[in-house]
């Protein structure tokens, strides 16, 4: 799956689970970038990616995300 398919895939989470249709992200994106992206609905998100994906983050891979891109960074290196 290329980074870009994937990105694709995450916006489409954040829009159903943020209830959201105008969520545009970028790879530079950030919980301060999107309404109602708060650490309650961080989990929400977190889960809803790794049952997409089929895979676990670890406490310290979520910790360590800046922005969306890292988020996919860290998908991609799961070998999907």
């Amino acid at each position: 799956m290329q980074k870009e398919e994937i990105l694709r895939s995450v916006n489409n989470i954040f829009i159903d689970t943020l209830d959201n249709e105008e969520i545009i992200l970028t790879y530079d994106t950030t919980a301060d970038d999107v309404e109602d992206w708060d650490s309650l609905n961080h989990i929400q998100l977190v889960v809803a990616v790794e049952k997409k994906f089929k895979i676990r983050f670890t406490s310290q891979e979520i910790l360590g995300w800046n922005n969306v891109g890292e988020m996919i960074d860290c998908i991609l290196k799961k070998d999907i």
